[in-house]
């Protein structure tokens, strides 16, 4: 299956490091056994929107290729619709699905931002310690429902992932920091062909509304294109919100939508 979305292309540059891509021909299935409560790690990639009977069928296949509960605790299933078509998605709504719209930003020039943080500097970790500064800030910007040790073992995995993929050369996991501590941390990690993508923007909530966000955001795509070549990064988010608007400030541009749909259990699966 060839995808047109570089949303997706770039979402499976992690899952390509150490997980599963298997082509079924009208769909890709997805699979991050090291991290399997991981619902967009671990998930159904469609060729085009749903359409009347698709539901079943997918929800089928999803069963089949992902797993069912209590191994799996979660549905997650995507289109390769970079135009935003949304397709027939009733049932799925009516199924207590929730309906993901992102839009896909890309630059091939990252602006500093017109307000920048003085006060910290951006860098990749260092150290364990670091690194469990990090973990600390993600798990303070978690999500409603997530409860804390399940979501401290699926981010903790993912950073695990993130440092394998670092001493491979595909990337780094970046901080920002006052002195030596961490207020802000975010992934730029690559593929062979130039393409950067960020990960996890978080900041600490008692340093939001500081300029910290963008100016990390600029200095780490900054750093990761100039030690890494790269001509394009990309970033996504949720459509209308104010992480969406803060990317456009520092020069992304939206460039195409990524859609999908995911039903979770809330005392299982994580984001």
């Amino acid at each position: 299956m060839d995808l047109r979305s570089l949303g997706y292309r770039t979402d499976l540059i992690f899952p390509a490091f150490d997980g599963e891509i298997i082509d079924r021909g009208d769909y890709l299935v997805i699979r991050s056994p090291r991290n399997p409560t991981f619902y967009w790690g671990n998930f159904l990639l469609f060729a085009a929107s749903p359409r009347e009977g698709d539901f079943e069928r997918w929800r089928e296949l999803f069963a089949r290729e992902i797993g069912v509960p209590p191994e799996v605790e979660h549905q997650a299933i995507g289109w390769d619709a970079p135009d935003g078509e949304t397709g027939f998605l009733e049932p799925f709504v009516q199924a207590g699905f929730s309906v993901s719209r992102d839009v896909v930003l890309t630059t091939s020039a990252p602006r500093p931002p017109a307000r920048p943080s003085a006060i910290v500097s951006v860098r990749p970790l260092r150290s364990p310690a670091e690194c469990s500064q990090a973990l600390d800030v993600q798990m303070l910007c978690r999500g409603e429902g997530h409860e804390e040790a399940g979501y401290r073992e699926f981010r903790q995995r993912a950073m695990d992932r993130y440092r394998r993929m670092e001493e491979a050369g595909l990337g780094h996991w970046y901080g920002a920091f006052i002195g030596d501590r961490l207020v802000a941390d975010l992934g730029v990690f690559h593929d062979s062909r130039g393409l950067g993508r960020y990960q996890s923007v978080e900041t600490h909530p008692h340093f939001r509304r500081q300029g910290i966000a963008g100016t990390m955001i600029y200095e780490a795509g900054r750093q990761a294109m100039s030690e890494h070549g790269l001509h394009t990064l990309v970033i996504i988010a949720e459509e209308d919100a104010a992480p969406a608007r803060l990317y456009q400030s520092l020069g992304f541009v939206p460039t195409e939508r990524s859609m999908g749909v995911v039903w979770w259990d809330r005392q299982g699966a994580e984001a």
